[in-house]
């Protein structure tokens, strides 16, 4: 398994509360910006659309490269974020 990010160990070591869609790991500015014109303006409703999606890596992937240009270790980082979050909160 790969390392992770400072940034995923930050955001899945508490409750997500109102955090930026820019907090999640993987998403940087540019992300960030193009998820936000879409409606994705929080991490929350990012993991909205990963539970939609049943929590289903490929579906998400898919998701995220459709909806905002992710790359795959983009994707990678972001599912595996909201997976771990996921796994301690809920």
């Amino acid at each position: 398994m790969s390392s992770t990010s400072q940034k995923h160990k930050d955001f899945v070591a508490e409750p997500m509360g109102e955090k930026s869609v820019m907090a999640l790991a993987g998403i940087g500015e540019v992300l960030g910006k193009r998820l936000e014109e879409k409606g994705f303006d929080k991490a929350y409703v990012v993991l909205g659309q990963f539970l939609v999606l049943r929590k289903d890596e490929e579906l998400f992937r898919e998701w995220l490269k459709d909806t905002c240009g992710a790359n795959t270790k983009q994707q990678g980082d972001c599912y595996s974020c909201l997976r771990e979050w996921c796994d301690s909160f809920l």
